[in-house]
């Protein structure tokens, strides 16, 4: 018997994080024991995350998938999908497809230093890729964090940052556009590109993933290249054009690539290789 790849898993709002004033975090739990059993994936995956009646969004998995029994999204209220999201309340069900996608090769990094620059809502992708480092800490060496916002209320997760920030065996560096800090904000001010180069963390025997505006990420490279990191060396996650999650629709082909099969996860030396355009 053919499995419909379209029919969604169905989840039941176990939790809701209010992160910033448009930006939540579901903890969403199977409503059948049976699937909840079966189901796995891994970090750097992701699903369509659907509200019956109006439609899917694609986001990551923002959970680690060593936390078992529920997995979890963090989505900006922008559009119809989101929207209809975002008035949904604990213990409404929503659907959801998937794990699609590929991951980040941990198992390779081991050993190995792990270097996070993200900025405002681009964190949830690397959130999973965090803890499933810092669930299995004893499998690499330093691991830094650098984070950034425009302002202090847009900063997601925060009582994860304050988390991290009091663990001794991470270095989290988490700054606010200047003009976004508030009178009892004590961390940096400053643009992340800026903040990471002042950092200069080390890149050897290290990989960097960077996810954030593309404005971020244009600036940023060039720091992490000065710092000696090797374009094979930093990860990236291209979640946008995505729509049907498995290579069916067409809208997320760029180049060679269909960015939901052959993605999300590239390195910055497979994203070189991608029309301009992109």
């Amino acid at each position: 018997m053919e499995t419909n790849v379209y029919k969604p898993y169905l989840m039941r709002i176990a939790e809701i994080t209010e992160e910033t004033p448009d930006v939540r975090t579901f903890r969403l739990e199977f409503t059948k024991e049976d699937e909840a059993a079966s189901f796995s994936y891994k970090a750097g995956q992701f699903g369509e995350y659907s509200v019956f009646g109006e439609g899917e969004s694609t986001f990551c998995i923002a959970s680690s998938p060593t936390r078992k029994g529920y997995i979890e999204c963090t989505f900006r209220k922008a559009g119809r999908v989101t929207k209809a999201l975002a008035a949904r309340e604990k213990g409404d069900t929503i659907g959801f497809r998937g794990p699609y996608g590929n991951t980040f090769p941990l198992s390779d990094w081991k050993g190995k230093s792990l270097l996070f620059v993200t900025g405002g809502i681009a964190l949830p992708p690397l959130r999973c890729v965090i803890w499933n480092a810092l669930d299995l800490r004893d499998n690499f060496k330093d691991i830094t964090i650098v984070y950034g916002a425009r302002s202090v209320q847009d900063l997601v997760y925060k009582k994860e940052l304050a988390e991290w920030d009091a663990r001794p065996d991470v270095k989290l560096i988490t700054t606010v556009d200047p003009g976004g800090e508030t009178t009892d904000w004590k961390g940096p001010v400053g643009f992340v590109p800026t903040v990471l180069e002042k950092a200069s963390p080390s890149s050897a025997d290290s990989v960097a993933l960077l996810c954030g505006p593309p404005i971020m990420i244009k600036l940023t490279l060039p720091v992490l290249s000065n710092l000696g990191f090797s374009p094979e060396n930093i990860y990236t996650t291209l979640e946008n054009r995505m729509k049907c999650g498995i290579g069916k629709c067409g809208r997320c082909n760029v180049g060679k690539y269909f960015v939901c099969k052959d993605g999300p996860v590239f390195t910055f030396a497979q994203v070189n290789e991608l029309p301009p355009e992109y």
